[in-house]
C-alpha cells in the first residue's frame, strides 16, 4: 500500500512537472505572437520563454526519473 501511494505521488510529479514546462511554453507563444506584453508581441522574450518551457518539459522529468533510480538502489 505504501509503495502505491509513492508511486502515485511520482507520477503526480512527473506529470506536473511536464505540465509546467507545456504551460512555459505556452506564455512563450503568447508573448512572442501578441500583444500581451507589448503591440506587435515580442519575438526575443517569447522565444526565449518558449526554450525554457521546452527544456523544462524535457529534462526536469529525466532529471526527476535519474533522482528516483538512485534513491530506490540506495533502499
Amino acid at each position: 500500500m505504501a509503495d502505491d501511494n509513492l508511486w502515485r505521488r511520482r507520477f503526480y510529479i512527473f506529470m506536473g512537472a511536464r505540465l509546467f514546462g507545456l504551460a512555459t511554453f505556452i506564455a512563450g507563444f503568447v508573448i512572442y505572437f501578441t500583444n500581451i506584453l507589448r503591440p506587435g508581441g515580442w519575438p526575443l522574450v517569447g522565444g526565449i520563454v518558449m526554450a525554457m518551457g521546452l527544456i523544462d518539459s524535457v529534462v526536469a522529468p529525466k532529471m526527476l526519473k535519474k533522482q528516483w533510480d538512485k534513491s530506490d538502489r540506495e533502499k
